[in-house]
């Protein structure tokens, strides 16, 4: 298994569309793909709200990783806010979340970022086991709020 990531192209759209409806499924919610023409303009447009990397293997794409900067950080720093990682079912256990966040650091350090950061849902194990496994340890110090429009 030769597995390279790479940033996703507006011809990875269709891709990107099932593989938001995988992990729908995954969090109780009915496989629904995502908005192919919304994913065109949160990823593609003149002004993105995001980018992707895939990781592949060939042509199958195995995980996704999505994620946006944020600034201010610390003072004037930014810092790279890793919204989605996920490895679909097939390719888990197999490495690729660590080639994910190994390719994340290199993009935040290539964006001039001082950290990553994430949120993890308390109801995923595997997630909070992995990214206790890869030693980054919780902090307890912020709270987490959404308001729907």
């Amino acid at each position: 298994m030769t597995v390279a990531i790479d940033r996703a192209t507006e011809a990875d759209a269709d891709v990107i569309s099932e593989i938001l409806g995988e992990i729908e499924a995954y969090y109780g919610g009915a496989e629904t793909p995502g908005n192919v023409n919304q994913i065109r303009t949160a990823l593609f447009s003149q002004q993105p709200a995001a980018t992707v990397l895939l990781a592949r293997d060939d042509n199958q794409v195995l995980g996704l990783a999505s994620y946006s900067l944020l600034w201010p950080a610390a003072g004037a720093d930014t810092s790279l806010y890793l919204k989605e990682l996920y490895v679909r079912e097939p390719a888990r256990r197999r490495g690729i979340a660590q080639l994910l966040m190994a390719r994340l650091k290199e993009e935040a350090a290539a964006a001039g970022c001082s950290r990553i950061e994430w949120t993890g849902d308390a109801d995923n194990p595997p997630a909070l086991d992995f990214y206790e496994a890869y030693g980054v340890a919780p902090k307890g110090d912020k709270v987490f709020y959404r308001m729907e429009l």
